[in-house]
């Protein structure tokens, strides 16, 4: 696979996120930035644009719908894929991730192969939806 430049993986458990990071790279992604929290993730939104953003949707402070939809609301970031991670399967949840603007919504546990398939799908069509 080709080199895909950032990638913001927002999760509050420090193993997953090592573990998000590590299949990113195998990936190509060249650079993961991480954050353990939803303000965390908004932080560093501001510092800069990520080619995609790997999104926890239970978090310790704001959700990850509320991440999302602070996404969609930016100029500079409305166009970024968000893949939503979650261990909630409840179709209500996905209605709700969808609805706040992900691109895709992966639930826990998934193989790197289901990983993989998810992160080329979110990267090949974007965010097509307009604010």
């Amino acid at each position: 696979m080709q080199q895909q430049g950032t990638v913001l993986v927002v999760e509050d458990s420090p193993m997953f996120r090592r573990m998000l990071g590590d299949m990113l790279q195998e990936l190509g992604f060249t650079r993961v930035l991480e954050a353990f929290s939803g303000r965390a993730a908004i932080e560093q939104l501001t510092e800069g644009r990520p080619d995609l953003v790997c999104l926890d949707l239970t978090l310790p402070d704001i959700s990850g719908f509320e991440v999302c939809e602070h996404i969609r609301a930016s100029p500079t970031h409305k166009h970024v894929p968000v893949l939503m991670i979650s261990a909630r399967t409840l179709s209500l949840d996905r209605a709700q991730a969808e609805e706040a603007g992900a691109s895709g919504y992966l639930i826990k546990p998934f193989t790197p192969e289901e990983f993989r398939q998810q992160v080329e799908r979110v990267m090949a069509t974007g965010n097509r939806k307009e604010a």
